[in-house]
């Protein structure tokens, strides 16, 4: 009697050998990469002609080309800006530099604020409140059919029809609202602030690693440590720690009316409270559309299973439909945010020096628009891909995981 046994592992399977590249037209490989080739030859030689033909027209103009310029001092008065900026000393890339500075400072915080003011709504939208309901929803209709452009000259001329200074409308002793801008106390930054913003960072990250060992403790013994009292001592704690440590510094500069405007403190311009409130209002109707539609894509069914177990109605929106709806929220918003930076460009009509408004003022003292369009379009490119990587990063962060 025969105890052999059959080897019951998978065999296996071996790949197709590779086609070897034929010479021939009849070769779809080849046909490929002749047609790639011919295809990029053409382009390049229109983009040599381009060039060439512009470079020659420029020489026959005398107009001088590359970026030299940006070396030369720029004489551009700006009239707000996060960094340093003398205009008598400073050069036309230090004045661009304020630009992108400034295109950067508006798009991160209306993105913020768009992001909080359209989810709201949206959620104020599917509200069984029918006042609420019906006001959320003339919002969005309203605003979505009228033109960015013309909501940012509204805003812009309503905050021009503000009192002067003189008679400003005070917020408490220390803030006020004139036809000059919000002016608001303004922080002496020092050290020991710096050591407590990196403290507070550090304590982010310890937080996010602590939580999501606090997960993996979770569904390996069904017991999940307590998260709280760690982020606590994290974000608060250690940040109040590294300021004590540096001689706990609170100097607070408050404005005063000098004259005919305030001095000292924080001034929040028109053109760019403006700008962001005309953004901000915008945009935040197309995300609480977005927000609503995510919201309604999740079955009815897991509203009466989480009500079932007892959690409340907002438990639920936050518990257990958010975090699900947020796989169909996140690709349409990421276009909202690409939209909300570029329409940034409108601060112009405004009067607010962003990147297109100081790059206009540059081309038109040096005669030098290639450059200058080159430059905002670099600017506008790198802005935009940043956007699109984190938030591609983000949807596959959150992605359904297939087993």
């Amino acid at each position: 009697m025969s105890h052999a046994v059959a080897d019951e592992r998978p065999i296996p399977a071996r790949a197709a050998p590779k086609r070897r590249l034929r010479l021939s037209w009849a070769d779809r490989r080849f046909r490929a990469i002749v047609w790639q080739v011919l295809i990029v030859g053409v382009v390049g030689a229109i983009l040599w002609y381009l060039i060439g033909n512009t470079n020659a027209n420029l020489a026959a103009r005398h107009i001088a080309t590359g970026f030299g310029f940006l070396h030369r001092v720029a004489g551009i008065p700006i009239g707000e800006s996060l960094l340093p900026y003398n205009p008598s000393v400073d050069t036309y890339g230090r004045a661009l530099l304020v630009g992108v500075v400034n295109t950067l400072e508006v798009s991160l915080i209306g993105i913020v604020l768009a992001t909080i003011l359209g989810t709201l709504v949206g959620i104020g939208r599917l509200s069984r409140n029918w006042l609420l309901a019906k006001l959320t929803a003339v919002y969005v209709e309203t605003l979505r059919d009228i033109p960015l452009l013309l909501q940012l000259l509204f805003w812009y001329t309503l905050l021009q029809g503000l009192p002067p200074p003189k008679r400003a409308w005070s917020l408490g002793h220390a803030a006020f609202v004139s036809n000059r801008g919000i002016v608001l106390p303004l922080l002496h930054w020092q050290p020991a602030h710096t050591a407590a913003l990196a403290a507070f960072a550090a304590g982010v990250l310890g937080t996010a690693l602590w939580a999501r060992h606090a997960r993996a403790r979770q569904d390996a013994t069904g017991v999940r440590p307590r998260v709280w009292p760690v982020a606590a001592a994290l974000l608060l704690i250690l940040p109040l720690l590294a300021w004590a440590a540096l001689g706990a510094p609170f100097a607070v500069e408050v404005p005063v009316l000098r004259g005919f405007n305030f001095r000292g403190g924080l001034t929040l311009t028109p053109e760019f409270f403006a700008l962001l409130l005309g953004l901000v209002v915008y945009t935040a109707a197309y995300v609480a559309e977005i927000v609503r539609a995510g919201i309604q894509a999740i079955p009815r069914g897991q509203w009466e299973a989480a009500e079932a177990l007892g959690l409340r109605h907002g438990q639920v929106l936050r518990l257990v439909i958010l975090p699900q709806a947020l796989r169909v929220i996140v690709p349409p918003m990421t276009s909202q945010y690409l939209n909300l930076a570029k329409n940034s460009s409108l601060a112009v009509a405004i009067g607010y020096q962003d990147i297109v408004s100081v790059a206009d003022t540059t081309l038109n003292q040096t005669g030098q628009a290639i450059e200058g369009i080159a430059v905002i379009m670099a600017v506008y490119l790198t802005i935009s891909l940043s956007i699109s990587l984190f938030m591609n990063w983000y949807n596959a962060r959150i992605a359904l995981v297939e087993r």
